[in-house]
């Protein structure tokens, strides 16, 4: 008969305990079986996941039904036969003499529950091959593992049939609500600490202990690093040395590991060793694309190395962001998605970016080219959503510019959702006419026109045929496409995206760079739409990258704004930049002559400077670029008499043209025409770099 505190324990636990429906209803369903289906039930899961609460309750539900169990937590356990055996007989009230023989003997239904049975390792054949077989087939064996059964239990035929394998997940959402309302964690924490915990329930537990005992918290995983601490210790159990530990830190900053991508993380050339180390972790699975760890893990791993080591968190997040831009830039097709979901976690600890993608739930849907088929679905989606005015547009742009729409689809479902652009630069006037967001966006160009050689995008339609625009897996995919538009289009110059509903997307289009364009809104069919945009003649997709980079390991509201120094770059068009440099080279003997001009906020200066800059340091710059291209022309033959032409003007000039013509022994007419020739490659070879990628 249990004492009154073993009696009180039960109720307390009992009382707390919430979710495992369908575990229980399967242990249920084996204690009144009238034949066990299996004799060995294997429950499997990190730790920290309920593995020991869910067996209590296996047996309270065992002691509910009159049934015998009997509970052993192999801790306490040698692992040997006779300690192992020792220990049933003591649990069973067995006499020191007794036998197996004694148990198969024993006809009534009963179940044997054994605890952390990983630490059983060296016994698991033993168990395996002598002692289980030996039972009577009314006892049922429940075990509870961090790791799945060993290929040894799958490969015998005998127990593919007589065991039953139990993963055991975190609770759902509602169930870790109903556990923070038991344990009086106030309703306004519950969406950050489900966020955190993903309803892992020992971190669930631990942070409710924080709420009791410090009222007035508010949830912030780094202000309790004793908790983050004892969940580092339940799944990480011992690391051999400074190298696993960096591989394990590198590994949980990334959405997917792969062998090369940890080389490039840890600079180590070699890094097989240890990523064969990873693999065998409890909480590391192996998917097809590389190894990912259990989400709880990954977020208290994170979060102890941003407290304990930001500038070891910094370099791992710098080496894996140059890792993915790498592979980007060779990749093609769905290979660049991945490689964008791949890039884009890597700011998932920043809440605005947390609150605008679902990686997890969006791997069955894939980007596709516009299909004949599509339309008609495509244009009722547009219809159910937007309106028969908007459907009618969206045909237009289906047929005017079918190149530019992608299709998102689910295996045998019909299109899940589409993202359909108009490149302006490819619109005529008629076009504009007919659609109020193209031609807003035509008009809000016009304060800055496109150039030889550049493209602006609308994104005119995007959606998801069952929410729309709110944050889904298909928004996840459409907002990853969207970015890969970004770092691969030539000569983008500028982009704008139309929202039914703008005011949601301002925080998170504010950490993506993107401010509020009113200038750009539109309306259509009664309803209007409110648009972002981003200039990328004056932030390019790599300084771009960078500044998401730095706004993420700052880790800061106070990140999401732009340097408050730094001064916007000008976007100057194809004559004026001509006239700019025309006249820095003629100021060009004297650099405070330049401190007025044009091209000292252009982007060929700010790549070579970045922003903010003093003037004259941007002045400094400048003529250190002008010179550079002067004498690029020197290596060439064919410019060799540019050059000097160009040398005695503006390099090391004569007092008069006259006198530089001299120098040259050139007719005067002929030096003139060498210098305007100069001049022309100067501007030409500048606004190429002022206008590339």
């Amino acid at each position: 008969m249990p004492s009154q505190v073993t009696a009180r324990l039960s109720a307390a636990r009992r009382q707390r305990f919430v979710g495992r429906d369908s575990e229980k209803s399967l242990f249920r369903n084996l204690l009144t079986a009238p034949e066990l289906p299996f004799q060995v039930l294997h429950v499997y899961g990190p730790g920290g996941v309920g593995k020991t609460m869910l067996l209590r309750e296996f047996t309270s539900l065992a002691e509910q039904n009159k049934i015998p169990a009997f509970y052993l937590d192999a801790r306490n356990l040698e692992p040997s036969p006779d300690s192992f055996f020792n220990a049933l007989r003591i649990a069973m009230g067995l006499g020191s003499a007794d036998s197996a023989q004694v148990l198969a003997a024993q006809l009534d239904r009963r179940v044997i529950l054994i605890d952390t049975y990983e630490t059983l390792a060296p016994l698991d054949g033993w168990l395996r091959e002598v002692f289980l077989p030996q039972l009577n087939e009314n006892t049922l064996v429940v075990l509870a593992d961090r790791n799945p059964p060993t290929p040894a239990w799958r490969a015998d035929p005998g127990w593919q049939t007589a065991l039953h394998v139990l993963p055991l997940r975190n609770l759902s959402p509602d169930e870790s609500r109903a556990y923070l309302t038991k344990r009086n964690v106030p309703p306004e924490e519950h969406a950050a600490v489900l966020d955190f915990t993903h309803g892992h329930p020992l971190a669930l537990s631990l942070f409710a202990d924080v709420f009791a005992q410090r009222p007035g918290f508010q949830f912030q995983p780094t202000e309790a690093p004793d908790v983050i601490k004892v969940l580092l210790e339940r799944f990480v159990q011992k690391v051999p040395g400074p190298a696993h530990r960096a591989a394990l830190e590198a590994c949980v900053l990334a959405r997917l590991t792969t062998e090369s991508l940890l080389a490039e993380m840890l600079a180590q050339p070699d890094s097989r060793e240890l990523f064969e180390w990873l693999r065998g972790l409890s909480f590391i699975q192996a998917g097809p694309q590389g190894l990912f760890p259990h989400d709880l893990a990954r977020e208290a791993l994170a979060a102890d190395i941003r407290w304990r080591n930001p500038d070891w968190y910094r370099e791992l997040h710098k080496r894996a962001r140059n890792y993915y831009v790498t592979r980007l830039q060779q990749a093609r097709g769905g290979e660049q998605q991945r490689i964008l979901s791949d890039y884009i976690f890597l700011h998932r600890d920043q809440p605005v970016v947390r609150s605008l993608f679902q990686w997890q739930e969006s791997g069955t849907a894939v980007a596709d080219a516009l299909r004949e088929s599509d339309r008609a679905g495509l244009i009722q989606m547009v219809a159910q959503h937007e309106g028969a005015a908007s459907a009618r547009l969206a045909d237009h742009w289906l047929t005017r510019q079918p190149q530019n729409v992608l299709v998102f689809r689910e295996p045998r479902q019909p299109p899940a959702g589409f993202l359909a652009l108009v490149s302006l630069d490819q619109t005529t006037p008629p076009d504009r006419e007919i659609d109020p967001g193209v031609r807003a966006a035509w008009d809000y160009m016009q304060r800055a026109p496109l150039r030889p050689g550049e493209t602006a995008t609308i994104f005119r339609f995007w959606m998801a045929r069952e929410t729309y625009q709110d944050v889904s897996p298909i928004q996840s995919l459409i907002f990853i496409n969207i970015v890969r538009h970004y770092l691969t289009t030539p000569g983008l110059a500028f982009t704008f995206i139309p929202c039914a509903d703008p005011e949601p997307w301002a925080s998170g289009f504010a950490y993506g760079d993107l401010p509020r364009l009113p200038a750009a809104d539109f309306q259509v069919g009664g309803h209007r739409y409110g648009v972002y945009g981003h200039d990328w003649r004056v932030r390019p997709p790599m300084a771009w990258l960078a500044l998401m980079a730095e706004r993420e390991v700052a880790g800061s509201p106070e990140a999401l704004a732009p340097p408050q120094s730094a001064e916007p770059l000008v976007v100057l068009s194809q004559a004026e930049f001509a006239t700019a440099v025309r006249d820095a080279l003629r100021d060009l003997p004297r650099g405070d002559a330049l401190h007025k001009n044009p091209l000292l906020r252009s982007r060929i200066v700010a790549q070579r400077l970045g922003t903010p800059a003093a003037t004259a340091d941007r002045a400094a710059a400048l003529q250190a670029l002008l010179k550079e291209t002067i004498e690029a022309l020197r290596t060439t033959p064919r410019d060799a008499k540019l050059y000097r032409a160009l040398y005695h003007t503006y390099l090391q000039p004569a007092a008069t043209q006259e006198q530089a013509a001299e120098a040259l022994d050139l007719p005067f007419s002929t030096y003139r025409r060498h210098l305007k020739e100069g001049i022309e490659r100067v501007v030409e070879m500048l606004w190429q770099q002022e206008i590339g990628p």
